[in-house]
């Protein structure tokens, strides 16, 4: 990693109406929309949906790291993140974002030890740190067949 602080720079841009586009430099572009519980079409990303992907991806990638460096073997991982918008003094914000996870792993590794780096992932990841709502991750590990 390198040196803190870093910068992400996003360009979005639209016109009255349709989609607005979304661009950062060396990426590509998103097509994004109101969902539909805001009118939208809901055929498109909208911010709504990118900021609880951006939950579920923070934390693969942070569990993927604490792993690596606690050499936990494991074989694959799903993350789905449900966030619940809803009114709070005046303010529409996200309430809660609950994040449950599945984790296979080999017969022969140990449950808990990924169980306790699946939580410390949710510990470490920066969005889920940046959010203003409480966070709740429900873990499932799986052991593979032999």
């Amino acid at each position: 990693m390198s040196d803190l602080p870093h910068q992400y720079k996003v360009k979005a841009a639209g016109k009255a109406v349709g989609n607005l586009t979304t661009s950062a430099e060396q990426l590509p572009n998103i097509e994004v929309a109101p969902p539909k519980q805001f009118n939208g079409p809901g055929d498109k990303w909208s911010p709504e949906d990118l900021l609880i992907a951006a939950v579920s991806n923070c934390l693969i990638l942070s569990f993927r790291a604490i792993a690596r460096a606690s050499k936990l073997e494991w074989i694959s991982i799903e993350c789905e993140s449900v966030g619940e918008l809803n009114k709070v003094e005046h303010k529409v914000q996200f309430t809660h974002v609950i994040s449950k996870v599945k984790l296979l792993i080999p017969a022969n590794e140990n449950s808990e030890k990924a169980e306790k780096l699946l939580m410390k992932a949710e510990g470490s990841c920066l969005v889920n740190n940046s959010l203003s709502c409480e966070t709740h991750i429900e873990c499932e590990i799986i052991r593979a067949n032999e």
